[in-house]
Parts: structure tokens; sequence; C-alpha cells
């Protein structure tokens, strides 16, 4: 296939892009840059800006491809505050509506697009894995400040799935992590300065970022149309096990566990805390037969550390 790949740069697009041309197939990414491809095997690039409809289009004519796939996001490092995710709400939905008129100017019939667990709401719950069926994009108890992150996922959804003669496919990716975040972590974890909660945090799913990559090939390529898909390994776990994990796998010492309370002067984070969101990936597996390479994120914390 000939793939548009909107965040080709960025950290899951690097390995996606990557994956995509060992498979065969012939990406062109999208970038404000010219050169954004050289040494990366890119067959062209559309120099745009996602968020002006009109350039992107006119830097796309000519071009022809079978399918686009979406996964720009703003996001720099762990969100604290919930204006740190504006401008990625922005993408989800006034980004995938013009990538929409992307994929019928270059007469793509594929759309793969970038959604997140979060969509499943920031509440508490069992840790009862949440297939696809469960309700997505509904607010629910969340707090008014996390109403517009849920309602952009929502949208990129629902786009993505809007037009006719369009198959589109959205995939629900757990909390991402990899090798260079977690050197980013390890100074941070190796001084204890990245506590976490007495009382564990919430449950949630985990993937590490090149079993993501390779999960968003096989849906481009396995993928049935308007169908959403759970990314994520294949055990949820509470925050503090996540942050015990990633100091052994740097040889630094458990983070310390402070009072809840520490976390309510970064809004996000504590709304995140607070809730649980495990998902179950057996219809990523049954469908796209794809599995994680890293079963659990102990492993994949290893792996992301020896890589």
């Amino acid at each position: 296939m000939k793939v548009v790949v909107a965040g080709a740069t960025g950290a899951i697009g690097v390995p996606l892009v990557e994956r995509l041309i060992a498979a065969g197939h012939d990406v062109i990414g999208i970038s404000r840059r010219a050169d954004a491809g050289e040494g990366r095997g890119w067959a062209g690039t559309v120099v745009a800006d996602v968020l002006d409809r009109a350039g992107l289009l006119a830097a796309a004519k000519g071009v022809r491809a079978d399918a686009v796939v979406h996964e720009l996001t703003a996001i720099r490092g762990l969100p604290m505050r919930y204006r740190d995710l504006d401008a990625t709400n922005r993408l989800r939905i006034q980004g995938t509506s013009n990538l929409l008129g992307l994929a019928e100017a270059v007469g793509a019939t594929r759309m793969v697009t970038q959604s997140f667990l979060g969509g499943y709401g920031f509440v508490p719950r069992d840790p009862t894995p949440i297939p696809e069926g469960a309700p997505f994009g509904v607010p629910g108890k969340a707090s008014r400040h996390l109403v517009p992150i849920i309602e952009a996922l929502k949208a990129a959804e629902r786009l993505t799935r809007s037009m006719p003669g369009l198959e589109g496919i959205s995939l629900r990716y757990g909390l991402f992590y990899d090798a260079a975040s977690l050197r980013g972590m390890a100074p941070m974890l190796r001084r204890r300065l990245l506590p976490v909660p007495r009382s564990g945090g919430g449950v949630h799913s985990y993937i590490l970022v090149p079993d993501a990559a390779a999960a968003t090939v096989a849906a481009l390529e396995r993928g049935r149309a308007d169908r959403a898909y759970n990314v994520c390994d294949d055990r949820p776990i509470p925050w503090n096990d996540f942050f015990d994990a990633a100091a052994r796998a740097v040889g630094a010492p458990r983070p310390l566990r402070v009072p809840a309370a520490v976390f309510r002067a970064m809004p996000y984070i504590d709304e995140v805390l607070r809730s649980s969101i495990p998902m179950s990936n057996a219809r990523a597996k049954e469908e796209l037969g794809w599995a994680p390479s890293a079963a659990s994120t102990e492993e994949g914390l290893q792996l992301a550390a020896s890589g």
C-alpha cells in the first residue's frame, strides 16, 4: 500500500514508519519541513500544517495513496495540567476532519486514527478489563475539565467512521512508554523524585511503543472497517506497580510513597490516579493477528532498558 502518515516523526510515528517500510509499504509523511523524511526511507513528503485545511489539500495535489494514518498529538512528556492537552484536542477534532479531506483527495479507502484509553472515562472501576463494546466518549462523572479531552477522543473516532467509502479504524492505545521515556525518567527515579501514592493509584493499561507500532501496521493491513481496537499489553496494573517496575529496570530504589493529597497540585494527574481504565486486548489479538512482544509492563520496561 501507499500510506500517508500524519505524525510520521513523532514518538510512535518513527517506529511505525520503519515497520511500514519493512512490510513493503510506501510511506508519504506529512511534515512542516521539506527535509523531514531525509534518511528515513519516505517515498515522499506532503509539506503542510494539518490544521490548515486549504494548505494541506494544496500540498497534496497530485498525490495518490491507499490509506491515511493519523498519529498526530501535541503531547510532550507527561501532561500535568488539563490545558496541556488543548492542542492535542484540536488535532483530534480539526486535524482528523482535515485528514479526512486529504483521504478523499488522494483516493484513500482506509484510515487508521489514534485514540486513547481515556475515552472510556476517568472514573473508579473494578479491575475487569474493558472490551471495545463498553461505552466510549461518555464523560459520566468526570470533572468538567476532562470533558473536552473525552469529547475530542469521541469526535476523532466518530469522524473517522463518517465518510462513505472510507474504512475507518480507531486504535485505543494504552499509556505509552519506550526506551526514550525510560531514559528520561531514570535520573529522577534514581534520586527518588518520582513519588507515587500510598494507595497504589488506579489500574491502567500500558503499551510499549514498538508494540503499538506493530499493532498499527496490523490494523492497517487486517483491521475491520468501522472497528475500534484496544492496543495494550496483557496485564493492567496499578500506577505504583508501573513506577516500581521502571525503577527496577534502571537499577533505582523503590519510589517514595506519599499521601494522595500531594498530587492535587497536578489536577490532571490527580484525576488519572483516582481512575482505573484496564483494557482487554482480546479483539486485537483475534482479528489483527497481533500480540504484544511484552505481555506485561515489567517485561516491557526491561526491554526498554536494554534498548
